[in-house]
């Protein structure tokens, strides 16, 4: 296993696009509540417009020799962006400032997890996040059935602040 990181700018994004269809599958297989939600999840639908509404972003994509094996992606965003026709994901006026920073997607292939991938990952990520000044409140949002991620995501630190959408999806946020 040669595994190496590859950060990927915001006009190659079509890089990820299999990655992140594989991501939504991913969550479909493991959703109890509502997994038809996904079926209309894809990388166009989820990866592209996030990208487009966000000030900066953030791409990481894993590789094992040439094959794409894993990506993160991050973002800073308005916290307004986060209150939309699908769903309020927290209270706006629980953001101290005016842009927020999530890990918006995050994807290992099976075979590659539980080898540091993820860690890497995510402190790469944390560690972009933390390069702006003006945000200070970080958000992770991890869908119903995924206890591996929300295990994860509660070592590194955050903590459940509460569900959305009928338990479908998990908020967690830096303590």
């Amino acid at each position: 296993m040669t595994i190496t990181y590859e950060t990927v700018t915001e006009k190659n994004i079509e890089y990820c696009r299999d990655l992140c269809n594989e991501l939504m599958v991913f969550q479909k297989s493991k959703a109890t509540i509502t997994p038809e939600l996904f079926d209309t999840m894809n990388f166009e639908s989820r990866m592209i417009p996030s990208v487009k509404s966000a000030l900066q972003n953030y791409i990481v994509v894993v590789k094992d020799g040439s094959k794409k094996v894993g990506y993160v992606y991050a973002n800073v965003s308005p916290k307004e962006t986060y209150s939309n026709d699908f769903a309020t994901f927290f209270d706006l006026s629980s953001v101290s400032g005016k842009n927020v920073g999530c890990l918006s997607q995050f994807y290992i292939k099976e075979g590659y997890r539980q080898k540091g991938i993820g860690s890497v990952l995510f402190n790469r990520s944390m560690t972009w996040l933390h390069q702006f000044d003006d945000v200070t409140d970080y958000f992770v949002f991890v869908s119903n059935g995924n206890t591996d991620a929300l295990e994860f995501y509660q070592r590194k630190g955050f903590v459940v602040s509460h569900d959305i959408l009928d338990g479908f999806i998990t908020v967690l946020r830096n303590k």
